[in-house]
């Protein structure tokens, strides 16, 4: 797009002074629409200061493409004084927004609100319009309760923004809305959500009963599993449902408690998202179900308790919960247990054991590819535990092995001729046996040097690879560099959205971290929300800051887990060896430093280590400790 000079005069509608990059966010409006002031500072943007929602202003600057469509770039802006925000916005739903045709425009929504989430500057509300659900971010006003929103029906005043991906492709859309003047409340919420009669479980979302509501929804039942502040599950007399919930109120198996929550749909099957609950007491214990893998797959075990047996083919202890691989037949499934519950009692087990799994059987119905008479089929499951007691040791590992398999093989061609039948039967049967080990020992190699969650490599492979890169750097007389990522606020991810949405936002920065660096360069998970790529051949330390930058933008995009939009930004720590200077844990340390040096700087940005990084830092260390009245370790 031509940098053509413009010329506006309009009302800001919308201004947060930094929006997550450290540059401001601005909509003004007249009488012709609306546009987004494209305003980029190398600093600090104090010419922005004086800026507030209602601001008449006059516009100089040039026409630009902006992140999807057009924008004004390189602003000056003059404040003339005060004017009302526009009245009477076209009304407008999901399906119109998403087309892109309202792009920046001030529109108005009505919708029940789902979620709140609440951060330091500015507030999120999950908006459930009549055909979708959208987010409405808007400034937060000090003071302001918002939880007294979540049930409650709304109207939205704000301007349209695009979500789009590193290539400016728009994969989505939201509101920017300036604060609570713009928000009309239609219907208050109910004051007591259990209000209303109980309903089935079995009923929900059947047709002429229960549609995906707009409000929550009231249920009552006894307590199945609890992951406390994450999940709850819970059964009545007809069916079994687990819930989302923040709430961390402790309630035992058995326990009677109401429940209320918008019901919507996860992989096929209905959940309940932002669920608050009571006890009513009347403990009643359950007997689980006794199951195989072929009767989940055939349907109508989702939420329910089930046991079931199999075989013990790994662990995974690298994800926020701790994950037992099983098989049964033909069938792999994951045992899953809270790191918190599991304790040093999930080492007990030892591969090859034969176990018996209790817990809430969670589905996966494939409800694109794979129907049968218009019914969708389970494609796979999982079994969810609430403690280490929840598994029973049935049978140890077999005493079959390749060593055993070469003693029986040594007798056996001690034997006659008259047992020769007996002797190449055998031989098969040996063969057949090493294939499968063969089989195990790669797959349980693949499992150690990948991680589980995210297939990327593992830190041992990461020292493998730094010792060839930096050989390969002595010869070619060129450099590598190490950059160490991390999650802004995963912690708050996990807390507000739940386990299962956190390890969605690790696999998607995986996806995505692969995209983009080289087929030649390495990624790794440490583990948690920590991620390491290493670039080998570096001769211009320009390329490193390019990597880094697209990884803060394309990594700093939302992941969309259970129709949430999940915000998601990262800080980047890069450190360089070139030749003369190679040492792997050298390197490490830099990246680190140069990572917890972003950090400090507020996040969502890199760092490049410097010389004087180190005593930065040290500096640091020395004026907190110094505050907080800490004494130096001599």
């Amino acid at each position: 797009m031509r940098a053509l000079p413009v010329h506006l005069r309009g009302v800001i509608t919308y201004f947060d002074p930094d929006f997550g990059s450290g540059q401001p966010a601005i909509f003004i409006h007249d009488d012709t629409g609306d546009i987004f002031i494209q305003m980029i500072c190398k600093q600090t943007c104090k010419a922005a200061d004086p800026l507030f929602v209602g601001a008449l202003v006059d516009v100089w600057g040039v026409s630009a493409p902006g992140g999807y469509g057009p924008v004004v770039g390189s602003p000056q802006i003059r404040i003339l004084g005060r004017a009302p925000l526009p009245s009477n916005p076209p009304r407008v739903n999901l399906a119109n927004l998403r087309t892109g045709d309202e792009d920046a425009q001030w529109v108005e929504v009505e919708g029940s609100v789902h979620r709140v989430i609440e951060y330091a500057n500015s507030v999120t509300l999950r908006l459930e319009l009549a055909d979708g659900p959208i987010d409405v971010t808007m400034i937060r006003t000090p003071g302001a309760t918002y939880s007294n929103l979540v049930d409650a029906q709304v109207r939205i005043r704000a301007n349209a923004a695009p979500t789009t991906n590193s290539n400016g492709q728009m994969i989505g859309v939201h509101l920017q809305s300036p604060n609570l003047s713009a928000l009309q409340v239609v219907e208050p919420a109910p004051s007591d959500p259990f209000a209303h009669p109980a309903n089935p479980i079995d009923r929900l979302l059947h047709w002429g009963v229960l549609s995906t509501p707009f409000h929550r929804i009231h249920m009552r039942g006894n307590v199945t599993l609890q992951w406390p502040g994450s999940l709850l599950c819970i059964r009545d007399a007809t069916r079994g449902i687990c819930a989302e919930t923040s709430q961390a109120t402790p309630v035992a198996v058995g326990d009677l408690v109401d429940l209320a929550g918008f019901v919507e749909t996860e992989n096929g099957v209905p959940v309940v998202t932002n669920a608050v609950f009571r006890s009513i007491g009347n403990q009643r214990p359950f007997a689980p179900k006794s199951v195989t893998a072929e009767k989940i797959l055939g349907g109508g075990f989702n939420s329910e308790l089930v046991q079931i047996d199999g075989q013990l083919i790994g662990y995974d202890l690298t994800s926020s919960d701790a994950i037992l691989q099983l098989s049964s037949g033909d069938t792999l499934f994951p045992a899953i247990l809270p790191k918190s519950f599991a304790g040093s009692d999930i080492r007990a087990w030892k591969v090859g054991s034969k176990l018996r799994i209790t817990g809430i059987c969670s589905v996966n119905i494939d409800v694109q590819n794979n129907v049968r008479a218009g019914v969708a089929v389970t494609k796979s499951f999982r079994v969810l535990m609430s403690s280490p007691a929840d598994v029973t040791l049935l049978e140890g590992p077999s005493w079959w092995t390749p060593s055993h398999a070469l003693i029986l093989l040594g007798l056996a061609l001690t034997g006659t001729l008259l047992v020769l039948i007996w002797v190449v039967i055998l031989r098969r049967r040996i063969e057949l046996q090493a294939d499968q080990l063969r089989e195990s020992e790669q797959r349980f190699r693949h499992l150690a040097e990948h991680d589980t969650l995210t297939g990327l490599a593992s830190r041992l492979v990461l020292e493998d690879r730094m010792k060839d890169a930096m050989e390969s750097a002595r010869r070619h007389r060129n450099g590598l560099a190490l950059l160490m990522v991390d999650l802004d606020e995963f912690k708050e991810i996990n807390d507000t959205y739940g386990h299962q949405a956190g390890d969605e936002v690790l696999r998607v920065t995986a996806e995505r971290l692969l995209e983009a660096v080289r087929a030649s360069d390495t990624v790794v998970r440490l583990g948690g929300d920590e991620f390491v790529v290493l670039l080998p051949e570096i001769r211009d330390p320009n390329a490193v800051e390019l990597v880094a930058s697209t990884l803060v933008s394309s990594l700093s995009q939302p992941v969309r887990f259970a129709g949430n939009e999940l915000p998601v930004s990262v800080s980047v720590g890069i450190g360089t060896a070139f030749p003369g200077e190679m040492d792997a844990k050298v390197l490490l340390r830099h990246a680190d430093a140069a990572l917890y040096r972003a950090k400090d700087r507020g996040r969502h940005c890199f760092q490049v280590f410097t010389a004087g990084l180190n005593e930065s830092l040290r500096e640091k260390e020395r004026e907190r400790n110094d505050a907080e009245g800490v004494i130096p370790k001599a």
